[in-house]
């Protein structure tokens, strides 16, 4: 009985009401920590299928640009879908300049600055880790003069970069590149005649007035350029938006700089230039 009593007079022990409270708020702070650690997971693997589903979508959107470049009035819009991330238009991004060696003397023929196109993932949303790069088309050759019937005339890859001050993403990129064309025609009065043919898309700003996540691309001028008595071509890049970012890092083309190209003697060189409007959300 004097124990009993004592136990009753204990002041440090505690109500069951009391304990039953600070069960229950732990219960709920736990069960907060799983939500708000659940809820960062699924918006994480979200924002990774996303990103993998839009490169498909800047994929297609470079093979279109093959498509439109080269035949003026030609339209297509291609649509894609986001929650984390957004397309933009970049005014300036590579500044070609094209230059052919015939009567012993380097010749400048014209020079081109196009714009790219970039889906961007903000790195708080989705990260792969600064310096990241992964090419997307074509796979292996980063070269931008490219080869063959077949070959491209954008490269699209994905690259984390950073810091940058235009903003820290990661992105999907599409930038135009050349394709080089080779033939020989033969003649009986004059023999054999070699031809060299270089296409290079050029991107432009349409009107962007983002009223639905899709991209229209319309073909809007095409220029020919020829030169006979060529010996050599020399094709330049220049980035003449390196201040934000986009320098020879950002665009990691095996030859940052020029590539030459050695030609038969006498051959004809012709330079095809498409350009392409690049309109943003429904036109």
């Amino acid at each position: 009985m004097r124990y009993t009593r004592s136990l009753r007079k204990d002041r440090r022990a505690v109500s069951p009401a009391i304990s039953t409270v600070i069960l229950t708020s732990a219960v709920v702070v736990m069960i907060l920590v799983a939500m708000t650690y659940a809820n960062t997971f699924l918006g994480a693997r979200m924002a990774e299928n996303e990103f993998s589903a839009n490169k498909q979508f800047m994929l297609t959107t470079g093979l279109q640009i093959d498509d439109i470049a080269w035949t003026i009035g030609r339209t297509q819009t291609v649509r894609y879908s986001s929650d984390y991330g957004s397309i933009k238009y970049e005014t300036i991004a590579l500044n070609y300049t094209f230059e052919v060696f015939t009567s012993g003397v380097w010749q400048t023929v014209f020079y081109n600055l196009t714009g790219m196109v970039l889906f961007n993932i903000p790195v708080s949303t989705y990260s792969l880790g600064n310096n990241y790069f992964e090419r997307i088309s074509p796979s292996t050759n980063g070269s931008f003069l490219q080869q063959g019937p077949s070959a491209p005339v954008t490269h699209v890859y994905c690259i984390e970069k950073l810091p940058m001050s235009e903003g820290n993403y990661t992105r999907i990129v599409v930038v135009p590149t050349i394709r080089m064309l080779n033939s020989t025609i033969a003649s009986p009065q004059a023999g054999s005649t070699n031809y060299f043919k270089f296409y290079l898309p050029t991107l432009a700003a349409g009107v962007s007035p983002h009223l639905s996540q899709s991209i229209t691309m319309t073909g809007n001028d095409i220029i020919k350029i020829a030169r006979s008595g060529v010996s050599q071509v020399r094709i330049t890049v220049t980035y003449p938006n390196s201040g934000s970012g986009f320098d020879s890092n950002f665009f990691h083309f095996d030859h940052p700089v020029s590539e030459t190209v050695n030609l038969p003697a006498d051959s004809v060189v012709e330079f095809y230039i498409g350009k392409v409007l690049v309109s943003l959300g429904k036109v």
